[in-house]
């Protein structure tokens, strides 16, 4: 048989036409998205005030299994996708594994992440709603800046609350967000009334994704011809992302592969449940799949030492209540180099397919062990990977080392979800020696976990 190569490209005819709805295969839901004004379940008509009105219609959607990619954003697509499939043949060799191991490559775009496939169709959304623009909020920078360049080939305006630590350790992000026209607020900012109240409650903290979510999401409503978009957490994010797992799928039967192993990265959950859907729907209707795993960073453990409850999306409240996996919204990570994986919850698909078992295990690793396995990738693949992707680049590594040691000839999958070409002041601190782990003590969780709000009638955990 003909040795399979590094980089397999699907063409471009492959290229997914329609999203995939992993809800539609669903055997149970979860459970409803609440207003906090009635305590009541959220109606799709309750977002058209916050986000675009074409966004909320599949946010409810739990039954249309297949979504219609629009022409428009499938021919922004075409300019960096389908995204390459690779076999990480130099990493199999440097860990003598008889595991094969594969990764779908999301950097090949300027964003250097697989956040512009959400963003796209996000941008496409907003601007047929007739909207001037939208706001948002980012982490590490890489929704942000794809948000940036969706807006800039759609014709949007776009502000972008960035957390304050990550603005801090990676000033080029706002260099390139503000090549695409957007302007960057470091968050919490004086420039919103919840950004005032959090900086008077906590005037030295680093921010967080549920503080710059509250200031996207305050931006957005007191404008009236500007809405809100979120880049990971919701059904609708998933929907989009379903093109990287439709994509791996289709490429891994050309080879003639099917993977026991899936590992994805997991902080808001968009790349996680973009990665798996096409096998995910596998297991739902019954047929045979891989085994699935999820991986977060030890100071941010939603799934692994979270609790599944109701919480707001925001540090400041303002957000419908969602059904996750969550640390409490006034949880606040430590400033150590987690990138965009500082969320406090876990999109609440993921949180339902985790609680009921369909993924198969969650696990947290701490920061100076993801650099490591950050630095041993880039040395064997000659790719320099995103903090975030190297959460999944590490346990597929500990996998892999696991099959040496038993001779099992597995087939590993994992999502390589961007570039770490913004994030050299980590990979210094790491070589440096100066990068510390840290994992919050049940004290500290029991902070959020305080901040957690009562449905009556919908119990979870």
């Amino acid at each position: 048989m003909a040795k399979i190569p590094y980089r397999y490209f699907l063409d471009e005819s492959k290229l997914p036409t329609a999203y995939y709805n992993l809800r539609a295969d669903m055997k149970e839901q979860h459970a409803p998205m609440i207003n906090p004004a009635t305590m009541q379940p959220a109606k799709e008509e309750d977002l058209y005030p916050v986000f675009p009105v074409g966004l909320c219609k599949q946010e409810f959607d739990n039954t249309t299994r297949y979504i219609e990619i629009p022409e428009p954003v499938r021919d922004y697509y075409r300019t960096y996708r389908p995204s390459p499939l690779i076999r990480a043949y130099n990493l199999e060799k440097v860990l003598g594994t008889p595991a094969k191991i594969y990764y779908k490559f999301e950097g090949n775009n300027t964003s250097g992440s697989h956040k512009l496939n959400s963003a796209a169709e996000m941008a496409y959304l907003a601007k047929s709603e007739g909207l001037r623009g939208v706001t948002t909020e980012t982490g590490a920078g890489q929704w942000g800046t794809a948000l940036a360049m969706a807006c800039a080939h759609f014709g949007l305006d776009l502000t972008v609350y960035m957390v304050k630590v990550s603005a801090q350790q990676k000033p080029y992000r706002k260099a390139v967000i503000e090549t695409f026209g957007a302007q960057i607020i470091p968050s919490p900012s004086d420039t919103t009334e919840v950004g005032r109240q959090i900086l008077q409650k906590h005037p030295d903290t680093g921010g967080s994704l549920g503080c710059a979510i509250s200031e996207a999401v305050e931006a957005a409503v007191t404008s009236p011809d500007r809405k809100y978009v979120l880049g990971s957490v919701l059904n609708s994010v998933l929907l989009h992302q379903s093109v990287i797992g439709l994509e791996a799928k289709t490429a891994m039967e050309q080879l003639d592969e099917y993977p026991d192993l899936v590992i994805g990265c997991a902080g808001g959950g968009s790349n996680l449940g973009g990665l798996i859907a096409g096998y995910m729907q596998d297991r739902l209707l019954g047929k045979k799949a891989p085994y699935f795993i999820a991986v977060e960073p030890a100071s941010c453990p939603s799934l692994t030492r979270g609790r599944y409850a109701y919480d707001f999306g925001d540090t400041g409240r303002i957000t419908p209540l969602l059904p996750m996996y969550t640390l409490g919204c006034e949880f606040l990570p430590s400033a150590n180099h987690a990138g965009g994986l500082r969320y406090h919850g876990m999109s609440p698909v993921i949180s339902k397919l985790y609680h009921d078992g369909y993924i198969d295990e969650a696990r947290a690793v701490e920061q100076t062990k993801v650099f490591e396995a950050a630095c041993a990738f880039s040395k064997a693949e000659g790719i320099l990977p995103a903090p975030e992707s190297s959460h999944a680049i590490r346990v597929a590594m500990d996998e892999a080392l696991k099959c040496k040691e038993t001779g099992e000839q597995k087939t590993i999958l994992f999502g390589l979800t961007g570039t770490g070409f913004f994030d050299m002041k980590a990979y210094m601190d790491y070589h440096d020696g100066v990068m510390t782990d840290y994992i919050p003590t049940d004290a500290e969780l029991q902070t959020g976990f305080d901040s957690l709000v009562q449905v009556p009638g919908y119990p979870l955990d």
